[in-house]
C-alpha cells in the first residue's frame, strides 16, 4: 500500500483511502490477534438495523418513561437473541414466573441464565 501510495497523487480518491487505512492500520489487523473479532461490523450493523426501521415507531412512545422502557424491553429482547434464547418464549416464562420469583433471584432470569420452568422444573 505505501508502494501504491508513493505513485498517486495526494488528492485522489484512492490515495485518501491508503492514507485512512494506513493511519488505522493497528485497528484494522486486531481481529488477526484476536480470533474472537470479526473482520467487519456486519452483525452490529445487523443487529441495529431493526432500531433504525423502527425509528419514526419510537417517537410515539407515549413518554420520556415509556421510551426508556421500551429501550429496556429492547435491549432485554436483543440480549436473549445474542444468548441464543427465543425472545418470545423467554419473555412469556419471565412474565407468567416473576410475581412469585424471589426478588434476590431476579438475575436467574436474565436471558444469559434463564431456564425455561419446565427445563427447570424437572431437574
Amino acid at each position: 500500500m505505501r508502494d501504491r501510495r508513493a505513485k498517486l497523487s495526494g488528492k485522489s480518491e484512492t490515495a485518501k483511502a491508503i492514507d485512512y487505512s494506513l493511519k488505522r492500520w493497528q485497528v484494522f489487523t486486531r481481529f488477526i490477534d484476536d480470533g474472537r473479532l470479526c473482520m467487519n461490523n456486519n452483525a452490529a450493523e445487523r443487529e441495529l438495523r431493526a432500531v433504525a426501521v423502527g425509528r419514526k415507531n419510537w417517537t410515539f412512545a407515549g413518554s420520556d418513561e415509556g421510551g426508556r422502557r421500551a429501550a429496556a424491553i429492547y435491549s432485554l429482547i436483543q440480549t436473549a437473541k445474542l444468548n441464543d434464547v427465543d425472545p418470545q418464549a423467554w419473555l412469556a416464562d419471565v412474565l407468567a414466573r416473576l410475581p412469585d420469583h424471589p426478588a434476590s433471584k431476579v438475575a436467574d432470569l436474565l436471558p444469559w441464565s434463564w431456564q425455561a420452568a419446565q427445563a427447570s422444573a424437572a431437574a
